[in-house]
C-alpha cells in the first residue's frame, strides 16, 4: 500500500451520476449493485470469478473472506469491502462483486468469523443475533483483520499494491475508524457511517461520504469531520443524498423514488473516487 502525496481537497465530478438515468433499465442496473431482493439473482448471473478464501490476520486467527476478480488485463487495485451491521450477508458479497465489474479485486472479510456458535460466522447465526454480536466487537481486533484483509488482498498476484476501503452501515463508520488507523491505505468510502470523534489528524487517505438526507442520526456526526478534516488538510468530501434513507444503497425501493437516486449518483462517485486516488 502506498500513501498518498500532494491530496487537493475538491469536489468530485457527477459526471458519471448524470449518464446513468433510471435503473429500471436492465442494462442500466448492471451498472449498480443489486438491493438486497435482488443480491442472490445478480451472483449468480455473475460471469466474474468469485470464492471464499481465508486469511491470517495474526496469530492463527484465520479469517473468512469473500473475493471477487475483475475481468481485466493487467492487475488490479484492491477494495475491501466492509459489511454492515448485518454481517456479511449475500447483499454484500453483490456488493463485492460489482466492484469487481469495475475493475477491482474485492476483498469482503466476515468480522464475525470465529464468534458464533462452535467458531462460526455471520452465517451461524440469525440477524438479530447477528447485531447483537457485532457490538461486542473490539476495534483494535476489527482494524488488525481489516489491515490484514488489506495486506492479503495486495499479495495476490493479479494485485496492484494499492488498496481502499469502503463500509456500509456499522462498515461505514468502520471505514471512517480504520482510515484513522491506517496510515498505508490509499482512499476510504463512508456509506451512511458516524464519524469518529477524534483522531482526525492521523488520517492520511482521502476520504468520501455518501449519506442519505433523511439520516440525521448519522448526519449530525458529518460537520465534526468537515472541520477537523478541514483543519488538518486533509480530503473530506461528503455528499448528502435529498430524501434518501438510512442503507440506501440496500433498500433501493425505500423513501419513494429517493433512495434509488441517491444509489443512482452515489455509485458512480464511488468508482470514480476509486479511480483516481488507486489508480493513479
Amino acid at each position: 500500500m502506498k500513501g498518498n502525496v500532494g491530496i487537493v481537497p475538491g469536489m468530485i465530478s457527477l459526471s458519471f451520476a448524470l449518464i446513468l438515468g433510471t435503473a429500471k433499465n436492465p442494462i442500466i442496473a448492471q451498472t449498480i449493485p443489486a438491493d438486497e431482493e435482488g443480491a442472490v439473482a445478480r451472483l449468480n448471473e455473475s460471469p466474474r470469478h468469485g470464492e471464499w478464501l481465508t486469511y491470517d490476520a495474526g496469530n492463527g486467527d484465520m479469517v473468512r473472506a469473500w473475493v471477487t476478480f475483475p475481468e481485466r488485463s493487467g492487475p488490479a487495485p484492491v477494495v475491501i469491502v466492509i459489511h454492515e451491521i448485518y454481517g456479511l450477508t449475500d447483499w454484500i458479497r453483490n456488493v463485492a462483486d460489482q466492484l469487481s465489474r469495475d475493475g477491482f479485486i474485492a476483498v469482503a472479510p466476515d468480522l464475525l468469523d470465529g464468534h458464533g456458535p462452535n467458531g462460526g460466522g455471520s452465517d451461524s447465526m440469525d440477524r438479530q443475533q447477528v447485531v447483537a454480536t457485532i457490538r461486542t466487537l473490539d476495534r483494535g481486533d476489527v482494524n488488525r483483520r481489516l489491515k490484514a484483509a488489506a495486506e492479503f488482498g495486495t499479495s495476490l498476484p493479479s494485485a496492484t499494491d494499492q488498496v481502499g476501503v469502503v463500509g456500509y452501515c456499522w462498515g461505514g463508520s468502520s471505514s471512517f475508524l480504520f482510515a484513522l488507523d491506517d496510515a498505508d491505505l490509499d482512499a476510504a468510502v463512508v456509506y451512511y457511517g458516524s464519524s469518529p470523534e477524534t483522531g482526525f489528524e492521523s488520517i492520511s487517505a482521502p476520504v468520501l461520504g455518501l449519506y442519505g438526507g433523511n439520516d440525521e442520526r448519522v448526519n449530525s456526526t458529518i460537520n465534526r469531520a468537515e472541520v477537523a478534516m478541514s483543519r488538518f488538510n486533509k480530503t473530506f468530501v461528503p455528499n448528502i443524498f435529498e430524501g434518501a434513507g438510512h442503507g440506501f444503497l440496500r433498500n433501493q425501493g425505500g423513501q419513494d423514488g429517493a433512495n434509488m437516486r441517491a444509489t443512482e449518483e452515489a455509485w458512480p462517485l464511488t468508482i470514480e473516487f476509486f479511480r483516481r486516488y488507486l489508480e493513479s
